[in-house]
């Protein structure tokens, strides 16, 4: 079980994983900018060959995005250690597995609230791009 005394364990983890992701994004924010859409645009030769081009710079898109989702996610977690509500789930309030926690620690609701919400009709899938 989840106690105040792991919180310190928890921030660590979650400040390395937000520096992490700091240092990912800027880097594949220079790589997109800089070489990639330029550099596969000058081979395009054809419309076959420019749908691929296309499709790997929507690929470096989604990696960045992804990315971005987890960042705010870490950052939340963070600011729920803050608030003194990490480890408590946002729906029902009972505190968060310890187990669960390791595994996803930006999780915000215990399995079984988690679960409701994904099979819940109120609730949108992740966008897709």
């Amino acid at each position: 079980m989840f106690s105040s005394a792991d919180v310190p364990h928890f921030k660590q983890l979650l400040q390395e994983r937000s520096g992490t992701l700091h240092a990912v994004i800027h880097e594949a924010l220079l790589r997109s900018d800089n070489e990639q859409h330029v550099q596969i645009a000058g081979q395009v030769h054809d419309a076959e060959e420019e749908a691929l081009a296309d499709l790997l710079v929507d690929v470096n898109l989604a990696d960045i995005h992804r990315y971005i989702e987890e960042f705010r996610d870490v950052e939340a977690a963070l600011r729920r250690i803050t608030f003194g509500t990490y480890g408590i789930c946002v729906r029902c309030r009972e505190p968060i597995d310890r187990q669960r926690l390791e595994a996803y620690p930006t999780a915000k609701r215990c399995v079984t609230c988690q679960r409701l919400e994904e099979h819940s009709p109120m609730s949108t899938p992740a966008p897709s791009l």
